[in-house]
């Protein structure tokens, strides 16, 4: 083998769901919103110009930033946007998580952070989930070098009370702690207020899950106006331009309408209790999600024989091949209409 190739490092990668093309599908696999952006966000794209694309957007994102600091209540210098919450988080392992003690997250959570340990050569050690799932509180009182958790978690769903996060941050006032927000417009408790008492917090949130914007990969963490500033340090050495034009100006667009927000995600949350009492008379279990998807097992059922299935029907639905949660699928809520043809489908299934 050749010297460069000796040097080439190798990482286990991140496998993103599946984005599928069939005309007919129903897709439930990668916890988009059914609804669309606001209607201010239609209106920036139709009146776009496209001209203004021969010229860079602005590196301080200062648009943007100003409004989820006025829409948020904090000041434009606690606000740092990226390439969605996976580039925000990635910036906030890089710039925070360089001591040689361990970081501290769940072994049933976002996939992604262990990858960026390895890739950026961090210490870590996985917290388990108790029986219920749940994360157990306890586990991240002791010696880290940071804790990172998402909020309602993924892929559970489970939410934890903004109190119980306070705890942990009291036991770790030497550490940074991450809480990751992607989930918590649909029924999660914010830890924003936080932010006023401890200065070693930082909340992620995007506008991929409630703002309907996937597409445009836009999101933000919120926290200290020292510990932002480190971030856009980070970010300058690596790359000044990370957000396009068309980013600004929709998220701008999209932040200043709170009420289409409230709207869209209420509909989706009425839409997940139905969901949660159709699945429990089938005979399904699952934790009881504040998120926009579900996390259902069947007693009677295999789990990854039922994912097949289902894609078969053209219905895509999440399996993680992972030695706790193998007989689990993962299901974002949809339209009603969706989620009427996924029941049918399952209530067919399970006569078989």
């Amino acid at each position: 083998m050749k010297r460069f190739q000796q040097n080439i490092r190798k990482v286990v990668p991140y496998v993103p769901g599946d984005q599928p093309d069939f005309p007919d599908m129903i897709k439930l696999n990668t916890n988009e919103n059914p609804y669309p952006p606001a209607p201010e966000v239609q209106e920036v794209l139709a009146k776009s110009n496209a001209e203004q694309m021969r010229l860079y957007p602005d590196p301080t994102a200062h648009q943007l930033n100003a409004a989820i600091a006025e829409a948020y209540g904090v000041e434009e210098a606690q606000v740092f946007t990226g390439v969605g919450s996976d580039d925000v988080l990635a910036m906030i392992f890089q710039t925070f998580f360089n001591s040689d003690l361990p970081i501290l997250f769940p072994d049933i959570t976002y996939a992604f952070y262990p990858v960026w340990c390895d890739l950026f050569r961090i210490p870590y050690e996985v917290q388990p989930l108790n029986e219920k799932l749940e994360i157990v509180p306890e586990d991240y009182y002791k010696l880290n070098g940071g804790i990172v958790f998402p909020n309602p978690n993924a892929p559970t769903g489970i939410a934890l009370p903004s109190a119980v996060i306070e705890e942990i941050l009291q036991h770790n006032p030497e550490s940074l702690v991450v809480v990751d927000e992607a989930y918590v417009d649909f029924g999660g408790e914010t830890v924003l207020p936080l932010l006023k008492k401890y200065e070693n917090l930082i909340v992620v949130q995007t506008f991929s899950k409630s703002r309907a914007m996937a597409g445009e990969r836009i999101g933000f963490a919120i926290g200290s106006v020292e510990l932002i500033k480190a971030l856009h340090d980070v970010k300058y050495s690596f790359n000044s331009y990370t957000m396009n034009r068309s980013a600004l100006a929709t998220g701008t667009a999209a932040v200043q309408n709170a009420a289409y927000l409230q709207e869209i995600t209420a509909r989706i949350v009425k839409t997940r209790e139905h969901t949660k009492q159709v699945l429990a008379e089938m005979g399904f279990q699952f934790p009881d999600s504040k998120s926009n998807f579900l996390f259902v097992t069947h007693p009677d059922c295999d789990a990854h024989e039922l994912f097949e299935a289902l894609r078969e029907a053209h219905i895509f639905v999440r399996w993680f091949d992972s030695p706790r949660i193998r007989n689990y699928l993962r299901i974002t809520i949809g339209t009603d209409a969706q989620m009427e043809s996924l029941f049918a489908f399952l209530r067919a299934y399970l006569k078989k």
